[in-house]
Formats: C-alpha cells, sequence, structure tokens
C-alpha cells in the first residue's frame, strides 16, 4: 500500500474547513460543511457517499473547476483558495490531472492527438509533445491505437487514451470521477489495474471517486461523506 502518514509534511493536497454553498432561488444548499483533508504525494486515495453527498463537488474545488465559499485548499502548499482565473487556469494545466466517467476525448482526434492536446494548450514545442504522448500510449498499451479515432476504440481503450492525457502535464494529483462506472467489470478492473500501476511506479497521487466499495478498497485509505462532512476515515 501507498504511504498513509498524514502528517502533512509531504502534504501534496490540504483541505481546511472547506464549505460550499449553493443559492438556488430562495433555497440555501451547503453542499460542503467544512472538510478538512490531507493527501499525501504518491497516495491513492478514494472519496465514496450517497448521490448528492457533497463528492463532485468536492472534486470539483481540489481541481480548481470551482471555488469555495470558505475555508482553504493548498495543492503543494500553495494556498488556492482565492485564486484569479488565469492562475485556476495555470493549477489546471500543471498539477491537476482529469480522468471522467465518460472519457471527454475530442472525436475529431486520433488517440495521439487527444494525448497531445493538453501540452498543446500549455505551450509544449510539437516535437516533444509528439514523443510524450507516444510514450504515454506506450504504457497504456496503446502505441498501435495511436492513428484511431475515439468511436473506432472500445470503452476500455478509451480510458486508457483519456489515463494518458491526464498524466501529460505530469500533474501532481490526478482526479478520477466514476472512471470505471462506464465500464463493464472486467474492462473496469483492468483500468482500475492501470492507475494503480500508475500510482505506485510513477508515485502519482490519485483521489478517485467511486460508489463501488470493491474499488474503494484498493486505495490506501477511503473518505466516506455524507451530507457534506467527512464522517469517517477507512484505512484498508
Amino acid at each position: 500500500m501507498t504511504n498513509t502518514n498524514t502528517s502533512g509534511s509531504d502534504a501534496v493536497l490540504r483541505c481546511v474547513d472547506l464549505r460550499k454553498i449553493y443559492i438556488l432561488g430562495e433555497v440555501r444548499v451547503e453542499a460542503l460543511r467544512g472538510i478538512n483533508m490531507t493527501i499525501n504525494r504518491g497516495e491513492m486515495v478514494s472519496i465514496m457517499g450517497p448521490s448528492g453527498c457533497g463528492k463532485t463537488t468536492l472534486l470539483n474545488i481540489i481541481g480548481s473547476l470551482d471555488y469555495p465559499s470558505s475555508g482553504k485548499i493548498f495543492i503543494e502548499g500553495r494556498d488556492v483558495s482565492n485564486a484569479n482565473e488565469k492562475e485556476l487556469t495555470e493549477i489546471r494545466r500543471k498539477s491537476v490531472g482529469f480522468i471522467f466517467q465518460f472519457y471527454n476525448l475530442l472525436p475529431v482526434l486520433t488517440a495521439v492527438e487527444n494525448v497531445e492536446l493538453p501540452m498543446l494548450i500549455a505551450g509544449v514545442a510539437k516535437d516533444e509533445r509528439t514523443s510524450r504522448a507516444l510514450e504515454l500510449l506506450e504504457k497504456v498499451d496503446l502505441l498501435n491505437r495511436k492513428d484511431h479515432k475515439p468511436d473506432e476504440l472500445s470503452g476500455g481503450e478509451r480510458q486508457r487514451v483519456a489515463i494518458a492525457r491526464s498524466l501529460a502535464n505530469r500533474p501532481s494529483i490526478l482526479l478520477a470521477d466514476e472512471p470505471t462506472g462506464d465500464l463493464d467489470t472486467e474492462t473496469g478492473q483492468s483500468v482500475l489495474k492501470l492507475l494503480r500501476e500508475v500510482n505506485r511506479t510513477e508515485n502519482q497521487t490519485l483521489v478517485l471517486v467511486t460508489h463501488d466499495p470493491n474499488i474503494a478498497r484498493q486505495s490506501s485509505r477511503i473518505f466516506h461523506i455524507r451530507d457534506g462532512r467527512i464522517a469517517s476515515i477507512e484505512e484498508t
């Protein structure tokens, strides 16, 4: 298992009294109600909880896709709670990689072009980004499918391309939102095995949202969320 020390000495992510409130007309929705969480470099952790408990809201704030209403969030020691949009864009480019349930690949691009895309946006030179993309496709065992577009790939292959893409800019944290949710059991296990391998061999920090307790138990810790709060933390 990966390191479960939570002292914060090697914390890549730290949330301090994180709160998120949405105002919907006259309705006040407290999506997060004081989340305190420390995740160390190289950990693989899971977040579990019923629908509507705040899992996706938390993931979006960690990934700099949304602002907290109050509280602090630190990525590699940097307080990003009140970062401006330009700073958040830079964080998303360099510090966070995303893996989604439905892949979010661009249908007009080949596998290698999809993996290159984050590096293109980050201004990486053509030769360097192509070399990196091919290296990553080889890592996920899809080099022979590099010129295929998403509709020519199976669900498992699409998710492998998405994993390769998430690693393109060497992020500090990978955020995976139900990455096996759209896959059959066997393919899902194959994708999970790949994620565990990336976590182990690259010391890549992985935060995984899942409804499946069998998947969650393959991480080092499980954060159980209820009603916008961490109800318990389970070490596996």
